[in-house]
């Protein structure tokens, strides 16, 4: 969402987790399509998990919301391991969404 008044486009951490826990599995072409996190084909970021630095294929802002709630133990990552770099290729939900 450019307006041109300096504010960034993509999402909040809150419409990450709902979009995230919404569905069984979300692949990371779905979540850069779903709120136009738009960019190179190779731009990844790395963040660190419990098991060591994995990579997202998301801008950094977005990464870090998804780093956050990895941490949190809200959603879980699915890495593949082909080429040998720990690249993310999807998420899921962990803990169920409340509903109030």
């Amino acid at each position: 969402m450019p307006t041109g008044l300096g504010l960034e486009s993509g999402c909040t951490a809150a419409q990450l987790r709902r979009f995230i826990k919404s569905r069984p599995y979300v692949p990371m072409h779905e979540l850069r399509r779903r709120f136009e996190l738009n960019g190179g084909a190779d731009d990844v970021t790395p963040i660190a998990t419990s098991t060591g630095i994995v990579f997202l294929g998301l801008p950094d802002r977005e990464s870090q919301f998804v780093a956050e709630l990895v941490r949190q133990g809200d959603v879980g990552l699915e890495i593949c391991r082909d080429p040998s770099a720990p690249m993310v290729v999807g998420v899921f939900a962990m803990k169920p969404i409340s509903r109030q």
